[in-house]
């Protein structure tokens, strides 16, 4: 079975040798580009690139332009990396495609737990949109969820909140990343609305409500026993 490509984009040699190392270790093939042009060249020349992993601040053609460049014609998922950590970049990130924003410096293991998650999601989507974990299983297509094949009924917000759980498992998620991703940057309410959520899931999910983890000062992680 031919291995995963990766496109890492970063003008810093160090950089991508330590993001190369991590993912190859995971398995991963990994192709390298030390700015926006080179990256460019790899993605109209490599047709099974999986997955993008792309600085913002690089020379003759910066992240945000190869965003643009490669939406145009793909919906390859993206993960940028920047220095700067301001809500304004983020913004701009996510109304361009991006998948997954990653302020430098991050720690490589968790940066390979986004790339399996995004990946697992895709293949998830790509299969049918049914997604099984730990007796569970998730038809997003049909909006529906059944435990051990028995179908319950979800709020449109507890089915996208599983689902987000359901293809991170194994990530610790933050109460601001929950919002984010499934309240979207739209919604200025309490981030206990969150906790108010998760409480009703659980008890819906029965003893698979155990699944969902509380981490303590911080969020919550999905993980099957």
């Amino acid at each position: 079975m031919d291995r995963i490509k990766i496109l890492v984009v970063d003008d810093e040699s160090r950089m991508r040798k330590l993001v190369r190392d991590f993912l190859e270790r995971e398995g991963f093939c990994v192709l390298e580009a030390s700015d926006g042009i080179e990256a460019m060249e790899h993605f109209y020349q490599d047709k099974d690139i999986a997955l993008l992993i792309l600085d913002v601040m690089m020379p003759n053609m910066d992240g945000w332009q190869v965003c643009r460049e490669v939406r145009q014609t793909s919906k390859v998922p993206i993960i940028m990396l920047t220095a700067r950590s301001e809500e304004r970049d983020e913004l701009q990130g996510f109304e361009l495609g991006v998948d997954e924003y990653i302020s430098k410096p991050f720690s490589p293991k968790i940066l390979v737990a986004r790339v399996t998650a995004i990946l697992r999601r895709v293949n998830a989507l790509d299969a049918g949109q049914v997604i099984d974990a730990g007796g569970i299983s998730i038809d997003k297509a049909a909006h529906q969820v059944k435990i051990d094949g028995k179908e319950i009924e979800l709020s449109y917000k507890e089915f996208e909140l599983l689902s987000y759980f359901v293809e991170n498992q194994g990530i610790a998620l933050s109460r601001e990343k929950i919002l984010n991703n499934v309240w979207n940057y739209d919604y200025f309410g309490d981030a206990r609305t969150i906790d108010t959520h998760v409480k009703k899931l659980r008890s819906k999910l029965g003893g698979k409500g155990n699944y969902i983890k509380t981490i303590w000062g911080m969020g919550y992680k999905f993980e099957v026993e």
